[in-house]
Formats: structure tokens, C-alpha cells, sequence
């Protein structure tokens, strides 16, 4: 929209101008708090039980995120020793800060995987870019570039669990089928998303409590701004600790997400898989994992079972030894970038010829799209804004979007109200193995985030309407209204009932299995995890009954 969308000084006292030269100080607050902290030497490295080369492990788990966590505690559960491995780091041993993750607004060494200048999802303010030079590091977000999208993902034990904002949404039942149409959804309403939200241990904000603290100043913003346009506002579930958020409010505690925690990991009051379903797996015993292990290959053994090449990682990114083990069934859960990597490029090398040809088919973006609104001064979101997200904006139905009221935690007052939305954009890429450059490639345009704008759209031109604003330009590089260059919810790969058998088996190799977001054919129509989780219990459920 053009500022004629604006009312002028004069009929409310306010103008463009004027919010410009209000907030003109927030760009140098934000520039002085992102100052690169010093090097240091790696100090969450090597926490673990590193597999030796060699080794015969009964089950091998390549992944600690959220399908791979549920598939290491129920076998354990079961009786069967399980072997996790985890390009990423444990994130276990504190940094010369005291503290195990960096601050959002003052990323450092421990922020981004392997980069050596940081790439921020929202990269600029007031035109200014606010990436800073960072020492390359095994960090904890990875922001993997490919196929015209930046795909965020997190790194180390606990994989996206440690860098999401936790909202932990189940699908309505009514879209179900769309998302999993070979799942008995029956069995999944009834059985799994009520075993995965335990597992998770996910709550609800307090509605009472909301509705007068000041870190939910802007969710109560968003709330009222949707509500005046017409359009449902929903809390959703978290897998934050809220009782612990309360305490940081009270002062009681050491501050985390009241503080701004979120991008790259949260320090105390989030339940992470860190806390819930890997502190359950090693509690039996049978679960053990390597840090900073990355699989480059897995091949049917001479003697039955799999062989897996790895390549230990040293924290500049190096290989400090590679090393061959056996598996006698080995679980894909590196997430559906790395599941469908891995899985491309052993099919096209002729490394497993026999998986069929919908590998690497199906991949989506869950339709994630960001935009931030300029509001009117006297919508003012707040200087302390809790990171967690606690509400959103339901337009499934009638638009196809559902949208994250999310915060802009820099500790300054910015008079915006920004936005994740999930969108039911209908794209699907492909991976393909590129044999001239020896790398997995996938076909993503960036025009097709189009759709997903369009259907932002029906929820944000209709609240600038109303509210009389217009769209910020300045969060995503000049003159730029729509962050449509990335997304933190990569789906499919590996696709259900297509890819694999209907509970994740490989077609083609019995023994190998894909048990993550890989097997999601792009979109959830909400925050995935909860998805993710529940079908991983119901997959390795069936697969413990049937094949051990």
C-alpha cells in the first residue's frame, strides 16, 4: 500500500514522517546490540558417547530431531539398543557467558552453522542491513540456501526443537485429510496427537494472565486488530514453561524468553526435545548419541544390515576422522532437507538403486511467507516483548492462511506488528542429484511464494483497511513489503504411502525407514511439529509390533 493509505497530520496527527523519525533511534540500538562477540573455543562440542569405528549397533537413528527423538525412546522402550547420530553439537556445556546460547539480537560464534556472516530472517531495519561478520562455527541455525529459498534449520542434539518458537498446533480435524490423506485420522485424533502433545509437554498461556502482562503488549495488539477486521483470534498451545515464564516477569528467575530468547536457542524456560523425549530415551539406558557426526553414506552390508560412512566434524566444519559402522536397521531423521539429501543422492549415485522414483518428490515450504504492519502510535507493541508466540490469526478456511503473531523482540518500542504466516500455497519442488557439481540441487522457484502473498494478503490488507496502516518496507531489504525468501517449516521428500510404505518404510531395502518431516507432502496448514511427532508414534508404533 502507498502512504496515501495513510491518514495525514492534521485529521489524527500522524504521518510516515513522523513514525520514521520516531523510530529513526531503533536502528542504531539494533546495530549496537548485534556486535559480534569474541571467538572462544568450542565448549558443547563433544558431549556424548561418540560411536567408534567399527562399531554394530542394533538400530542406528540418523537425526535428533522430533521423528527421530520418538523413534529412539519408543525402540529403548522396547528393548532395543539405539545409536543416534547428530551433525550438530550436544548444546549441553555453558560458552564463557555463562549461558549454552547466544542472545537473538547479539548473535555470536554459536549462532549459525558454518557461516561467516549471519543471515537473519529479518535482515534489515529502516533499509539498513543488520547482519553482522560472525566466526564460522558448527552453530545452531543453519540457514541452508538452495533452489531459490533459505531453508532455517536447526542444528544439534534436539535438531528444530532448540531454534522454534514452540507453538505446538495440531491440524483441525476437517483439514486433516489433506495433509495425510492415507492416515486413519481417526486413529491419530484419538491416539497419536494425544501421545505427542504429552510427550512434548505442551500447554496453554494462561488467557487471565495474558491479558495483563506487558510482554503480550503486542500479541493483544495483533488480537484487536484482528478481531476489529473480522477474523478469529486463537491462542495456541506452546511447549514453553509458562509457570517459569511467569516467574521471569516476576523477576524470580533468570530471564529467557521475557528476555528475547528464540533464534538461536533459549536458555531456560523452553522445552526443548533436549527436556522431554532425548532426556526420556537416555533415561532407559539404551539410547546413546554422537555430536557433530554427519552420515554421507548407508549401503546394504555383505552380511545383512547397513553399512553407514560418517564423517566426524570438528567445530570449523572439518573432518577430524570418518568412520564405517553397521546397522542392522537404520532410521532416516535428519529432517526433510536432509532425509531427501541423503536419500537423492544414494538412489542417483547407485549407492540404493532400489528406492523408487518418488524420492526427493513433494517437497513444500508449508506455505511460510512474513510481513510486518507500521501501527499508529498509540498501538504502541512494547519495549519487552516475550519471544514465544501465544496467538494467531485462523483464515484457513476462507483465505488459506493462518498467521503467527510474532514479536520483534530488540527491547525497543518499534510500533509494528509482524507476522509468520502458514499459507496453503499448492507448490511442490523436487531434489535432484546434480552429477556435475556432486550435489543435491531442488527445483523451488521463488515465484511461487506468490501464492502464498496472496493469501497473506486476505488477512493484511483487510486489517490496513480498517486500521487505516500500511505494510512496513524496510524488514526484508529496500522498498520490500514480503519476507518470501525462506522458510522455517521444510516438508516432504519422502513422501507417505508414496516414497515409503504407509508408516515409513522404504520401498525397496526392509530395514530402512524415514520417520521425519520428510514424509509430509509439504504442508500442515499449521506449525508442523506436533504433525511430525504424532506420526512418528504412530509409524514406530507399528513398526516395533510388525518388524522387531
Amino acid at each position: 500500500m502507498s502512504d496515501n493509505a495513510l491518514p495525514r497530520n492534521g485529521s489524527n496527527g500522524f504521518s510516515r514522517r513522523g513514525f520514521l523519525a520516531r523510530t529513526g533511534s531503533i536502528l542504531g540500538a539494533v546495530a549496537l546490540s548485534a556486535q559480534v562477540l569474541p571467538a572462544h573455543a568450542a565448549h558443547a562440542s563433544a558431549a556424548g558417547a561418540a560411536i567408534d569405528n567399527g562399531a554394530h549397533v542394533p538400530v542406528l537413528v540418523i537425526g535428533t530431531g522430533y521423528g527421530g527423538s520418538v523413534a529412539a525412546l519408543r525402540l529403548a522402550q522396547a528393548g532395543v539398543n539405539v545409536h543416534m547420530v547428530e551433525m550438530g553439537m550436544a548444546w549441553d556445556t555453558p560458552g564463557s557467558d555463562g549461558k549454552i546460547f547466544a542472545h537473538t539480537t547479539n548473535p555470536d560464534y554459536r549462532s549459525y552453522w558454518l557461516r561467516t556472516r549471519t543471515k537473519a530472517p529479518l535482515s534489515n531495519f529502516l533499509g539498513f542491513p543488520i547482519d553482522k561478520n560472525v566466526p564460522k562455527y558448527t552453530g545452531i541455525l543453519d540457514a541452508e540456501e538452495m533452489g531459490g529459498i533459505i531453508v532455517y534449520q536447526g542444528r544439534g542434539v534436539g535438531g528444530g526443537s532448540l531454534v522454534n518458537g514452540g507453538m505446538a498446533v495440531t491440524p483441525k480435524r476437517q483439514n486433516f485429510s489433506s495433509v495425510l490423506p492415507s492416515v486413519n485420522a481417526d486413529e491419530m485424533y484419538a491416539t497419536y496427537y494425544p501421545r505427542a502433545n504429552a510427550g512434548l509437554g505442551v500447554g496453554l498461556i494462561d488467557p487471565a494472565w495474558f491479558d495483563t502482562v506487558d510482554c503480550y503488549q503486542y500479541a493483544r495488539v495483533g488480537r484487536k486488530h484482528a478481531q476489529r477486521s473480522g477474523f478469529p483470534f486463537v491462542f495456541v498451545p506452546d511447549v514453553y514453561d509458562w509457570d517459569y515464564m511467569k516467574q521471569e516477569v516476576a523477576g524470580t528467575v533468570p530471564k529467557s524468553a521475557v528476555s528475547g530468547e528464540i533464534l538461536y536457542g533459549n536458555n531456560y524456560g523452553k522445552k526443548s526435545l533436549q527436556q522431554t523425549y532425548i532426556a526420556s530415551a537416555k533415561a532407559t539406558g539404551r539410547v546413546s548419541i554422537s555430536p557433530l557426526h554427519q552420515v554421507t553414506s548407508v549401503a546394504p552390508a555383505p552380511g545383512g544390515g547397513y553399512t553407514v560412512s560418517l564423517n566426524q566434524l570438528n567445530t570449523d566444519g572439518t573432518v577430524s576422522a570418518s568412520k564405517s559402522v553397521t546397522a542392522d536397521r537404520v532410521f532416516f531423521a535428519a529432517g526433510s532437507v536432509g532425509t531427501s539429501k541423503l536419500l537423492v543422492k544414494l538412489k542417483a549415485t547407485g549407492v540404493l538403486p532400489n528406492l523408487n522414483n518418488e524420492i526427493g518428490k513433494g517437497w513444500g515450504d508449508n506455505g511460510n511467507v512474513m510481513c510486518g504492519r507500521a501501527n499508529h502510535m498509540w498501538d504502541a507493541t512494547g519495549k519487552v516483548q516475550a519471544s514465544i508466540p501465544c496467538g494467531g490469526i485462523d483464515n484457513w478456511d476462507a483465505g488459506g492462511a493462518f498467521a503467527e503473531v510474532a514479536p520483534l523482540p530488540t527491547g525497543i518500542e518499534t510500533y509494528a506488528s509482524f507476522y509468520l504466516s502458514i499459507t496453503n500455497n499448492p507448490h511442490r519442488a523436487e531434489f535432484s542429484w546434480n552429477a556435475a557439481a556432486g550435489k543435491v540441487d531442488l527445483n523451488w522457484q521463488t515465484a511461487w511464494k506468490q501464492a502464498s502473498i496472496d493469501m497473506a494478503k486476505t488477512i493484511f490488507d483487510k486489517i490496513n483497511r480498517k486500521e487505516g496502516t500500511i505494510y512496513r518496507t524496510d524488514l526484508f531489504g529496500l522498498n520490500k513489503i514480503w519476507g518470501d525468501h525462506l522458510t522455517y517449516h521444510p516438508l516432504g521428500g519422502a513422501v507417505l504411502n508414496k516414497a515409503t510404505d504407509n508408516y515409513g518404510r522404504l520401498h525397496g531395502y526392509t530395514g530402512l525407514y524415514v520417520i521425519d518431516g520428510a514424509l509430509i507432502p509439504g504442508n500442515t496448514s499449521v506449525n508442523p511439529f506436533v504433525t511430525i511427532t504424532a506420526l512418528a508414534e504412530r509409524n514406530i508404533e507399528k513398526i516395533i509390533a510388525t518388524d522387531l
